[in-house]
């Protein structure tokens, strides 16, 4: 995960078959993702959409513990 998706950590998902799925939109608050979300299942009322919270699951290599 780059600096600029940590900056943007909710992310709207499009679900695909086989258990994929495609990157929509990245948002720094929920509220912001929520509102973007209910507008595109307005206009794609057919497709599945979720909203995730995307952890950096990585550390910092210089990071003293």
């Amino acid at each position: 995960m780059n600096y600029k998706q940590q900056l943007y950590p909710w992310v709207i998902y499009r679900h695909l078959p086989n258990l994929q799925r495609l990157t929509v939109a990245r948002f720094r608050r929920r509220n912001d993702g929520e509102e973007h979300l209910r507008i595109i299942k307005r206009l794609l009322p057919q497709v599945e959409f979720a909203i995730a919270f995307e952890v950096n699951s990585q550390q910092p290599t210089n990071c003293a513990r």
